[in-house]
């Protein structure tokens, strides 16, 4: 299995395929911090975004990266409008890939917007959403990165400017209200239920036409696949679910 993004093309791909390769961090390797898989670094794990990397900026993996750069740049070729967003950013890896994009193509009309409680995931609430009963990923602290740290994050690469919009809290306490939009991409990370659906509802009314919803955990979680296919079937969402890999998914809002 490929483990490292091949760079071949234009300047513009060469940066990005680079930049992929260094917030996988399949350049130096790090080790696991992954309660299941704890130890030295697992090509495969890494490469398909399966471990919690002690290092790298990001755990999504190669494909959902790639997929992130893929239809990033399909917004812009596409002159799709609006802006990209993500709710659940961890160490901020795919946001600052999606800010990478905007500056690798000379973007300066579009904004990264990156949602998170910035300090873990909530305890379930399995009283009103009984698909996230025993899903108690809030006691996983390694899951918590501060807002200080994803600033840094992004000034390591450069990319810390005002086209970034940090949004801190919990995502039923920020979301509904947003003021902001449209949205071009929108990538959804919230692994519970709850998480999930607030997303959805509060953005997706936002979504360009021809604008991509990526959803992280949909082949992980039940919860998060529950969420999505309870909001498509409520809203009449027929656009086909695409696979990226075990887990990410995403599809196309119509034209």
């Amino acid at each position: 299995m490929t483990t490292t993004k091949n760079a071949k093309g234009s300047s513009r791909e060469l940066y990005l395929g680079l930049l992929i390769n260094v917030l996988a961090n399949t350049i130096y390797r790090d080790p696991s911090i992954h309660p299941d898989s704890l130890g030295t670094f697992q090509p495969e794990l890494r490469s398909e975004g399966r471990d919690w990397p002690k290092v790298a900026h990001s755990m999504a993996g190669l494909r959902r990266l790639e997929n992130v750069q893929q239809l990033a740049q399909r917004v812009i070729d596409e002159e799709i409008p609006g802006d990209f967003i993500e709710t659940g950013v961890w160490r901020g890896g795919c946001c600052i890939l999606m800010r990478a994009v905007l500056a690798a193509n000379g973007i300066t009309s579009r904004k990264v917007y990156v949602v998170d409680s910035f300090d873990g995931l909530p305890p379930p609430k399995p009283d009103k959403f009984s698909r996230d009963e025993r899903l108690n990923l809030h006691l996983y602290r390694e899951l918590a990165v501060s807002l200080e740290q994803v600033k840094d994050n992004f000034s390591r690469y450069g990319l810390l400017d005002e086209q970034i919009v940090f949004i801190k809290g919990l995502f039923q306490n920020t979301l509904p209200s947003l003021d902001a939009g449209p949205f071009g991409l929108i990538r959804i990370d919230g692994d519970l239920y709850e998480s999930t659906y607030v997303a959805l509802n509060a953005l997706y009314p936002k979504l360009s036409p021809g604008g991509f919803v990526i959803i992280d955990d949909y082949g992980a979680l039940p919860a998060c696949q529950a969420a999505v296919l309870d909001y498509r079937t409520l809203m009449g969402i027929e656009s086909p679910i695409q696979q990226i890999d075990w887990t990410g998914s995403w599809w196309q809002k119509p034209l």
